[in-house]
């Protein structure tokens, strides 16, 4: 029964330090993909940087505008989104370097 406590003990230690952030970040990634929405822009897996320009919400793809000037499109499944680009940072560096 002694043997049987640090191993119980590690066991919680492995699951409070590891395994339930982990489930945290993975429940918030997929909240975020699952709140995408038109003119959001948005940073891919593979670091494509575009502009959502069709999300359903029952679909598991996307279409991104990555181009302006000749309209390119591209399909990409909703997990392949890694982060939601800030409207408010492109403009907090531009005020920055034209202050400089």
């Amino acid at each position: 029964m002694q043997m049987l406590w640090p191993i119980l003990i590690i066991g919680l230690l492995f699951y409070l330090l590891l395994v339930r952030p982990e489930k945290r970040r993975r429940h918030e990634v997929e909240q975020m993909q699952d709140s995408l929405k038109k003119n959001d822009r948005v940073v891919t897996i593979g670091g494509i940087i575009g502009v959502v320009v069709n999300a359903q919400k029952g679909s598991d793809r996307i279409t991104l505008r990555i181009d302006e000037s000749n309209n390119t499109r591209v399909d990409v499944l909703k997990s392949a989104v890694s982060r939601v680009l800030s409207e408010d940072k492109p403009a907090e560096k531009t005020e920055k370097t034209e202050g400089a």
